[in-house]
């Protein structure tokens, strides 16, 4: 007899664990990093293309350190690169045959400098054009390290 009730007492703790393991979490337990309720997964949000001021806002602090130009001349520049970005960006919107954007980049190019060249003193319209052939990457200034005597 007492064997039968240790077999049922374990008959029953094994079948605790099972529907305990099946049902537990819907009677008050958490589940482990699991919520019931499925969630949605939302799409990553596409960069926002940027407008043509926000474009020349970013290059001007370097052009203007390097050419040094003092305010009218930061206002020619200004207006002259985003006039001509904005054209580039309907260019790509418009999406033409690979030899014509070319074209139309260059045509655009050519107008472009030639309205610096109006609107800059001579050295600086050279300085810009240095600088725009180095894709306005500005050589920092490296300082002479001192050697120290021993």
């Amino acid at each position: 007899m007492k064997a039968l009730i240790q077999l049922a007492f374990l008959l029953f703790l094994f079948s605790y664990t099972t529907i305990e393991a099946q049902y537990g979490s819907r009677y008050g337990r958490q589940q482990r990093g699991r919520t019931a309720i499925p969630q949605a997964q939302t799409p990553p949000k596409e960069p926002e293309a940027k407008t043509a001021e926000q474009v020349v806002d970013e290059q001007m602090p370097k052009i203007s350190e390097s050419l040094e130009l003092d305010p009218f001349e930061e206002a020619v520049v200004r207006s002259t690169l985003v006039k001509y970005v904005q054209k580039r960006m309907e260019l790509q919107i418009l999406k033409l045959e690979p030899q014509k954007t070319r074209e139309e980049y260059e045509k655009l190019a050519k107008l472009q400098d030639e309205e610096m060249k109006a609107g800059l003193p001579e050295d600086k319209y050279n300085a810009y054009m240095d600088l725009q052939k180095n894709q306005f990457k500005v050589k920092k200034k490296k300082k002479k390290k001192k050697k120290s005597k021993s």
